[in-house]
């Protein structure tokens, strides 16, 4: 029998490709989809984006017959969109409320026999949807399974003497082959439990090599654990153009992100300039416009960054300040808004709170680099501002988990707060 899938207005702004994901079954669009649609078609942003590009999708789809009595999909299944349906028999839902009136489909079509499923990415619409007897799931493609997230590294235990060749001979002979490409190698003595030694998967060479030498003062910063000092080898490879840095507040993954790239673009002029993006997302009740130029309104969008900065050029005792970064065109600071569109060659670019972003977000921001450019995500999949991404459907494990395996990427999830003892406790306990 032939599932009919009835999609929420937030699934198509989450992905405007949803309606041909759903195989060979019924794809139903109420009516008010369409209309709410209508209104986010305006926005500038990557919801007002996804609104127009489904738009256009319906609007070529009416070549091939009525949206009203279904028309086929390039994948065998079938789109319709139904008109509204009478509330009768549904006690105590309000009518007037367009999120009651999706579900009032949902359940008409289920009523006249059918095995319906409701797709949406606001829980409290699937809450709804339950308590009417309509089976309500989330939004699936693009998810991951977060509890398994792809960690960067894993642990082998190795003889005392073969730890001992690894430092002489700079390289180990791996006898597993299920490894990822720059998957960094904790190599433990099964006898001894602190002599160890850490290197990374070389998939061309087949071999574990030692990190590199050259991180041992990155512009003041040092790394405090083993996490830290994979990070800074992944950011200090020129070979690796994409980074994934993921962990809680705290763990370093800005600051390592920006020493690194201070390093870099200052001292090795390896990159024209560093360019520093975060989504402009608020954590709370927005406070509204702000006055100002964009340069302005970006200094509180951007506090974190200055925060860090400040701090690594007191460590370092440069006398430079951050402005005179900017002001010299070693960094510069952007509203991610302002990157659609762009080509970026030969800058180090650092994305922070990437875990905001949609997994089409990420795929548009990453494709923005150009030749002779390094881009690093950072981000914590359990701090999301965004009201419909979670822990496994925002942009950042989602790229983690895509791009493992690639030569040109690297990743590594932080665990041990640095930050300071309250800071370590408040993540922990709080």
């Amino acid at each position: 029998m032939r599932k009919i899938f009835v999609l929420d207005t937030n699934v198509i702004i989450h992905n405007a490709d949803a309606i041909n994901v759903f195989a060979d079954n019924e794809v139903v669009l109420p009516i008010d989809v369409i209309e709410e649609l209508d209104i986010f078609k305006k926005d500038t942003d990557e919801k007002g984006r996804n609104a127009r590009a489904a738009i256009r999708m319906l609007d070529d789809l009416r070549e091939h017959g009525k949206l009203g009595s279904g028309v086929p999909l390039a994948n065998g299944g079938v789109l319709r969109i139904v008109m509204h349906v009478d509330s009768k028999g549904l006690l105590n839902i309000a009518p007037h409320e367009r999120d009651n009136r999706i579900l009032m489909v949902a359940y008409d079509l289920q009523q006249k026999g059918n095995n319906v499923i409701f797709v949406s990415k606001d829980i409290n619409a699937r809450v709804k949807a339950d308590a009417l007897g309509i089976k309500a799931v989330d939004f699936e493609k693009q998810k991951v399974d977060i509890e398994t997230l792809y960690s960067g590294w894993k642990e082998i235990e190795v003889s005392s003497k073969e730890i001992n060749s690894f430092y002489e001979k700079k390289f180990f002979i791996v006898k597993e082959n299920n490894l990822f490409p720059n998957q960094y190698i904790l190599l433990k003595d099964s006898s001894a439990g602190k002599h160890s030694a850490m290197g990374r998967y070389d998939a061309k060479q087949k071999k574990v090599v030692l990190l590199k030498s050259d991180q041992a003062d990155v512009w003041g910063v040092k790394s405090r654990n083993k996490e830290q000092a994979i990070a800074l080898d992944l950011l200090l490879d020129d070979n690796i153009k994409l980074v994934t840095l993921v962990g809680a507040a705290g763990t370093g993954k800005t600051l390592l992100a920006l020493a690194a790239g201070l390093k870099k673009t200052v001292d090795e002029h390896g990159y024209k300039r560093m360019l520093v993006s975060r989504p402009v997302i608020p954590m709370g009740r927005d406070i509204g416009y702000l006055p100002g130029t964009k340069e302005e309104k970006l200094v509180n969008w951007m506090q974190p960054i200055y925060d860090n900065l400040d701090y690594i050029l007191t460590i370092r005792k440069r006398k430079e300040h951050v402005d005179d970064l900017i002001e010299s065109d070693l960094l510069q600071l952007e509203a991610l808004t302002y990157m659609r569109g762009r080509s970026i060659p030969n800058q180090f670019i650092i994305i922070d709170e990437a875990q905001n972003l949609t997994p089409h977000e990420i795929k548009t921001v990453v494709s923005r680099a150009g030749n002779n450019a390094k881009m690093v995500l950072t981000g914590d999949p359990y701090q999301i501002d965004s009201p419909y991404l979670d822990s496994s459907s925002n942009g950042l494990s989602y790229a983690v988990e895509r791009m493992k395996g690639q030569e040109m990427f690297g990743h590594v999830t932080l665990t041990k707060n640095e930050r300071s003892g309250l800071a370590s406790l408040a993540a922990e306990l709080l």
